[in-house]
């Protein structure tokens, strides 16, 4: 039986975003980044004082990965960049799909060995892919025939990649060699079919179990690393897009969520969305992996 949470998540940050996505912890300074995908900005959100800031990167953008000191990596309509944290200079390193227009570059994230993975969603399906970009700046093809490749994480162990097709309401698990960055094996570890919404952003919890963020399910879903419903957190809003853990202890749950598409009307009623929230879990999370390029 799942359990529904006690408690309710915090609204940390009244932000309105069209489109949040990407929270990622930085554990030196305590801050979380994130990302409004449609107004083009990447967040610097520090919870201590509740100060947000913004960087306006001037495209689309996808995701974001810490990639040392005052520097990330981020995942543009068409191309990866880098992003200063001190003067917002945006760097451009290489072109990804330029040929699909159709296409743009999604959610991504760094594993624990700092390669960054990375895919793309597509309004023609299926045919967005799952990247992986190297230190070495070697970029190599993961996986394709995707709709929209969403959530993605890895077990603690580093023996299993998950990897979330939204349109296709599927999380699906590979097994992985965290040596090479190698996954095969794919198979459906989380089937939402039967469901009115789809997964969205995930991130595993130090127990290996998954936390996926549900567009258009109004919560955040736990599941076990096999696929098992464990519990759900209720939210005040439908479009959740992404969560991360973070805080001094890892055990604050990051909540993004997203506004765009809604009717004023439903926007009246359901204000928050689009804000930043957190939710205090009894268990810990993974920390936020750097791209060591």
């Amino acid at each position: 039986m799942t359990e529904v949470l006690p408690n309710s998540p915090q609204n940390v940050l009244a932000a309105r975003a069209r489109l949040g996505e990407s929270p990622i912890w930085d554990a030196t300074e305590n801050l979380l980044y994130w990302v409004d995908i449609y107004n083009h900005r990447v967040h610097q959100f520090n919870p201590a004082t509740g100060k947000d800031e913004f960087f306006d990167v001037g495209d689309v953008v996808g995701a974001i990965a810490q990639a040392g000191d005052n520097r990330l990596i981020m995942a543009l309509r068409h191309q990866l960049a880098f992003l200063n944290t001190q003067t917002g200079e945006v760097t451009p390193m290489i072109e990804i799909e330029a040929d699909l227009p159709d296409n743009r570059l999604n959610d991504g994230k760094c594993d624990p060995q700092g390669r960054f993975w990375f895919g793309s969603m597509s309004s023609e399906k299926p045919q967005a892919s799952l990247y992986r970009y190297d230190p070495d700046g070697s970029l190599h093809v993961m996986e394709k025939g995707l709709t929209i490749s969403n959530g993605l994480g890895w077990s603690p162990d580093q023996k299993t990649f998950y990897l979330t097709d939204s349109p296709q309401q599927k999380i699906y698990a590979y097994d992985l060699d965290s040596g090479t960055g190698n996954i095969s094996n794919r198979r459906t570890v989380v089937n939402l079919t039967n469901e009115s919404f789809n997964p969205d952003g995930l991130t595993i919890d130090s127990e290996g179990c998954i936390w996926s963020a549900m567009w258009n399910g109004w919560c955040v879903i736990r599941f076990s690393p096999t696929g098992e419903e464990i519990s759900r957190l209720q939210m005040p809003v439908p479009l959740v897009t992404s969560c991360n853990f973070g805080g001094e202890d890892l055990q604050t749950l990051y909540i993004t969520t997203a506004s765009v598409g809604l009717q004023q009307a439903e926007i009246d009623k359901i204000y928050y969305s689009g804000d930043l929230f957190a939710f205090k879990t009894e268990v810990t999370g993974l920390p936020t992996y750097n791209f060591q390029g």
